[in-house]
């Protein structure tokens, strides 16, 4: 079974090119034009397993929020594409991750039905270049896409860039035990017959 999805967005706010492996071997080639994102993608494709390549360009000269949402949008749809009908996984997944003093906690379900619970305060607006607030606009994005159901918590941490680190791994983390297949699952994992 190839878990793959290429997909593309374009607006009049940003342009942006995406392809996704659920079963690589982390291989992430990322340009937003947003170092500080580029840095978060990279570590979550590494740390879910997932082969991982995004060009994107944006109005940048605005500020990153177009890029990050749509960025989110697009890793989310491609996600959703990549599992085709669920059959065979595992839906499920959580991670408690530390970064230094930093404790974040992600747990997921590819459910078909979009959610995030965000409870991430940060010490600081901006991390470079990139405002704070857009990690859960990032992650809202996606989970929307992506159709799955998203929980992520700071759990200990006041440097910010340790916060946010430990976010995409967790969140990273989860994914990967989700999508897994489950070699005990024939069919669909719900007593529903669908997700």
């Amino acid at each position: 079974m190839d878990r793959a999805a290429t997909l593309s967005r374009t607006t009049a706010e940003t342009d942006i090119r995406l392809a996704l492996a659920l079963d690589g071997t982390g291989i992430a080639d990322i340009a937003t034009g947003i170092g500080f994102f580029d840095h978060m993608l990279t570590a979550f494709a590494r740390h879910a397993g997932f082969d991982l390549t995004i060009a994107a360009t944006g109005d940048l000269q605005i500020d990153a929020h177009h890029t990050v949402e749509d960025v989110g949008i697009v890793l989310g749809g491609a996600l959703r594409q990549a599992l085709g009908d669920k059959r065979g996984i595992t839906r499920f997944g959580q991670a408690l991750i530390p970064m230094d003093e930093a404790l974040a906690e992600a747990a997921i379900d590819i459910s078909g039905r979009a959610h995030l619970a965000w409870n991430v305060p940060f010490e600081r607006p901006m991390l470079g270049t990139m405002d704070t607030q857009l990690f859960e606009e990032f992650f809202r994005a996606f989970a929307g896409n992506a159709l799955i159901t998203l929980h992520i918590t700071r759990r200990a941490g006041t440097n910010a860039h340790h916060v946010a680190e430990a976010c995409f791994k967790a969140a990273a983390r989860a994914l990967r035990m989700a999508v897994a297949l489950d070699p005990r699952v024939a069919g669909i994992p719900s007593t529903k017959g669908a997700l």
